[in-house]
């Protein structure tokens, strides 16, 4: 697992072995990265990283600049993990905090920029993310919920969809908060 760009562009992130975690792929992670620079200048957003794990995507969006990013996961030994590389790469622009992304979503009030959700493949409820994050109108205008899912999972009659990639055994469903 490495940094792809930003300040600490190719540093190797190596997790304690023991997270419950399925971190995304470099590949995924870049590619989903050179879609997100198409759209968003980095040091303007604000970001959510639910189910963050490792905080593979949080750390890229910190070493990006992004103004402020949430992790949220609610294994301590993953938010412990995340605010020691927060802290070992001098990052100001990253929290984590244990929760569940659920009741996380169900309290958040400031709508965000980005909000990426990479929750177990087989975890149930997964289709109500994106009904808990544009019901409670977590996302700024032209905002982007990213889940990513296995094959099994298909978010493409959501009102808000806007597209889908699929990078061998990772999915992105990108749903966006469209401005008139």
């Amino acid at each position: 697992m490495r940094i792809i760009s930003g300040k600490n562009k190719g540093r190797h992130i190596a997790p304690p072995a023991n997270l419950p975690v399925r971190p995304t792929t470099d590949l995924a992670k870049e590619s989903l990265f050179n879609i997100l620079n198409n759209y968003f200048f980095f040091e303007a957003v604000t970001v959510i990283d639910l189910f963050a794990g490792t905080g593979n995507v949080s750390l890229e969006f910190a070493s990006r600049d992004a103004v402020s990013v949430t992790s949220v996961d609610i294994h301590q030994p993953c938010v412990d993990f995340i605010k020691k590389m927060a802290g070992e790469l001098k990052y100001t622009n990253l929290s984590a905090v244990k929760s569940d992304a659920f009741q996380f979503l169900e309290h958040q009030k400031m709508p965000v920029d980005i909000i990426f959700a990479d929750p177990p493949y087989n975890m149930e409820n997964i289709e109500k993310i994106p009904e808990m994050v544009f019901s409670n109108n977590l996302l700024k205008p032209d905002g982007w919920l990213i889940i990513e899912h296995s094959k099994i999972h298909d978010f493409s009659s959501h009102e808000k969809f806007y597209q889908h990639r699929n990078y061998g055994k990772v999915n992105f469903t990108f749903l966006v908060n469209m401005t008139e």
